[in-house]
């Protein structure tokens, strides 16, 4: 367990920013919805999915958190729940995805200042690493600049969202808008699983604002406060967003290859155009630093439990801060092969499915082995009722991936690269067990911070 003072713990409003980067970094990846499904359909997942998807999640995690707000967060929860094996798959899992995911931001970045200097794509990779080992010094720093900084980042975000709807609903272009080719049509089967791909990785991700909760002043109750005030933004922008590229009469094809300063751009002008798209570097930016010191506390919480080499554990003497595991994730996503973003779309829902039931699993079996354990916040439902809310998210992945299989090669390859990154999961474990034959596969007992001694300081 890692103690600080509470000048070096994330508050809650830097932790809401925080979650409201980990999820989202504003509507920026949802250009390609309207081109995919329509703007109807869109307008419909945009509502549907945060309810279908993201709040069971958002809920499971409030649960296991009040439980046990451990730095490792998830990892901790299905070790506990499930056992070490699964603990394992959950850490490991996750790492992948998140490497993946994490390779996106620097090239988007780089993609919206291109607005500004056009010819700065030549030095695109000298910016993405300076980008990357930027934020792993930020880190280094410790929380509290991360979170100070996703405010400042956050407000920017904000703020363009705040100005495109007026000019995209009530100004000149509005006035003479049409509806847009393509979406007088309604959506293929294989279209409208990749719209909900789109919207289902633009709501993902609220699992990962738990792996540094000892960092947290006053844990349970911040993360209730931060995670609700996140959601209300999130969806609340999201539609935003979608209502007023639909009304805009923008071509869906353009707004999809040019994103949103080519919305702005046509709605408001050219200085539409550049707030947005200095929006869409801070949000890069945003989701790149609060991902990376969601990830970088994994190693860290594995090596504790000896699946990882023990360097990992080390803390910085200053900071207090996994300093090794931090430049341990700095250095692997330097290294990263980037998907084109449909791609990566895929490969980052179907991994992070996996993982996700995980938790959902855990919560369960915690819920039967644990009844009476006192649980600060508890989602007012039985077991079948448990039951019932895992099966929805899980339905909402499974429509998504048949209608994926009857699309084309694309998606196919980003599948398979997803199935293959998962058995890598198993590969690793077995692995561990041959150099360490010790290590078990039994269920966890409860850490130490949420034992009768030490419950009273991770009340509400």
């Amino acid at each position: 367990m890692i103690t600080h003072r509470t000048s070096r713990l994330l508050r809650p409003l830097q932790l809401t920013a925080v979650v409201f980067f980990t999820v989202s970094g504003g509507p920026y990846g949802l250009e390609p919805l309207l081109n995919e499904v329509g703007a109807p359909a869109a307008i419909l997942l945009i509502c549907l999915i945060p309810i279908l998807w993201s709040l069971p999640s958002l809920l499971m995690v409030l649960e296991l958190n009040s439980m046990m707000p451990l730095n490792g967060g998830y990892y901790q929860w299905v070790k506990t729940g499930l056992g070490l094996k699964w603990g394992f798959l959950e850490g490991w899992w996750t790492w992948i995805f998140t490497f993946v995911d994490l390779g996106i931001y620097p090239v988007l970045f780089v993609q919206y200042l291109s607005f500004f200097f056009p010819e700065i794509a030549s030095a695109r990779p000298f910016i993405c690493l300076a980008i990357i080992w930027g934020s792993a010094g930020l880190n280094l720093l410790g929380i509290v600049p991360v979170g100070r900084s996703s405010i400042a980042l956050g407000i920017a975000v904000l703020t363009p969202f705040l100005i495109l709807p007026f000019y995209a609903l009530f100004g000149p272009a509005a006035a003479t808008a049409i509806m847009a080719p393509g979406q007088a049509h309604p959506a293929s089967l294989a279209a409208l699983a990749m719209g909900m791909v789109t919207v289902m990785w633009n709501y993902l991700g609220w699992d990962n604002a738990s792996p540094y909760a000892e960092e947290v002043e006053q844990p349970i109750r911040s993360y209730l406060t931060a995670m609700v005030a996140a959601f209300v933004i999130i969806v609340l922008m999201y539609a935003l967003a979608v209502l007023a590229a639909a009304g805009s009469g923008a071509d869906p094809a353009l707004l999809e290859s040019q994103g949103f300063p080519y919305l702005g751009t046509l709605t408001g002008g050219h200085w539409l155009g550049a707030i947005l798209s200095a929006g869409g570097m801070a949000s890069a930016l945003g989701l790149f630093l609060s991902i990376f010191l969601s990830i970088s506390r994994i190693p860290k919480a594995m090596a504790d439990d000896g699946l990882l080499p023990r360097v990992l554990t080390r803390l910085h003497p200053r900071y207090n801060v996994p300093h090794v595991s931090i430049l341990l994730c700095a250095f692997v996503v330097s290294g990263m092969v980037l998907w084109k973003f449909d791609e990566l779309l895929i490969i980052d829902v179907t991994i992070y499915s996996a993982e996700l039931f995980l938790q959902f699993l855990a919560l369960i079996a915690l819920r039967v082995r644990e009844p009476e354990l006192p649980r600060p916040f508890k989602i007012p439902l039985n077991i079948p009722g448990l039951i019932v809310m895992t099966a929805v998210p899980a339905a909402c992945v499974a429509l998504a991936l048949y209608g994926l299989l009857s699309s084309s090669n694309i998606q196919t390859n980003a599948l398979t690269f997803a199935g293959i990154a998962l058995l890598t999961g198993p590969l690793a474990w077995w692995v561990i067990r041959k150099v360490h034959p010790g290590i078990g596969n039994t269920a966890a007992r409860l850490p130490g911070p949420v034992t009768v001694a030490n419950r009273r300081s991770h009340r509400p």
